[in-house]
């Protein structure tokens, strides 16, 4: 699910901020971004936040403060800055130049003036760091349930729908012998064009052997412990979207079934109409953890 989350928190002068943003992805996919001398941390903080989170992609942005860190002192490389101004004085003189080396002719050059930054307290930043990871993790699910409340709501109602059409294709199928016996009439007739007598009891015969042949009882049966199953896993506590999306697999089998097995039109119509659904509902699925 997409949603946004950012905490900050001050502890013994050490300020941490963090921001995290999540996007729809089928596995989880963490993104740190830690500045440099930190950088020690990023297994911290992915151990963290997979115990939590188990889906989608998480761009986290790390910001850390610490007293004093914008003063930073110099050290001088004096071995390295004696061998260039000699080879600087030398080829001075092998070229015959006039002018004399100067300072700024050194202080452009690499390795002899190095600043050394301050040494990082990284047990406080670990525990300052910490609690903001905590609040922000937190206000991140409160974000997520907000937006699967809603998208609950909608997968109900598509479900109900699911639920309605397979009632609808069970009573449809109540009379496919009739249907049969029907249809095989008028095919007869229309072949013999009435020259021949229909025999009754061959009909009913033939229609039964073509209802038994179409008859998706169990596909329908399968189909509502299916609906069963989905509302159970919506219901849990522990993370659906993988066997939900699995289970939205086992639906699609089952009504592509009936629609090969039962030939009638109003009963592929019916199918049609209930994957179209299931189409909605696998796009929904999608976002969920």
């Amino acid at each position: 699910m997409t949603a946004f989350a950012g905490a900050e928190h001050l502890e013994n002068g050490i300020t941490t901020t963090i921001e995290i943003r999540g996007y729809n992805s089928r596995y989880l996919d963490l993104a740190v971004r830690l500045p440099g001398c930190y950088a020690s941390l990023e297994d911290f903080i992915r151990q963290k936040v997979s115990r939590k989170i188990f889906r989608g992609r998480m761009e986290i942005r790390v910001f850390i403060k610490e007293p004093g860190a914008e003063t930073r002192s110099f050290i001088i490389n004096k071995p390295l800055a004696d061998a260039y101004y000699n080879a600087l004085d030398e080829l001075r003189h092998h070229l015959d130049i006039k002018e004399p080396v100067s300072l700024s002719h050194l202080v452009n050059t690499s390795g002899i003036i190095e600043s050394t930054e301050k040494e990082k307290n990284m047990e406080a930043v670990t525990a300052c760091l910490k609690k903001t990871l905590d609040d922000a993790l937190e206000s991140f699910e409160d974000m997520r349930a907000k937006e699967g409340r809603a998208m609950a709501e909608d997968l109900a109602g598509r479900l109900d729908y699911i639920s309605n059409t397979i009632e609808h294709i069970e009573s449809l199928s109540q009379g496919l012998l009739e249907y049969y016996q029907q249809r095989l009439k008028g095919r007869i007739r229309e072949l013999t064009r009435e020259a021949t007598e229909i025999d009754p009891s061959r009909i009913a015969q033939e229609a039964a052997l073509m209802a038994d042949k179409s008859d998706i009882s169990e596909e329908l049966t399968r189909a509502k412990s299916h609906v069963d199953q989905f509302k159970q896993i919506m219901e849990s506590s522990e993370p659906g979207g993988k066997p939900l999306n699995f289970l939205l697999q086992e639906f699609t089998r089952e009504f592509n079934t009936m629609g090969v097995k039962a030939a009638s039109a109003d009963i592929s119509h019916a199918v049609v109409s209930a994957k179209t659904e299931l189409e909605k509902l696998r796009e929904q699925v999608q976002n969920i953890e």
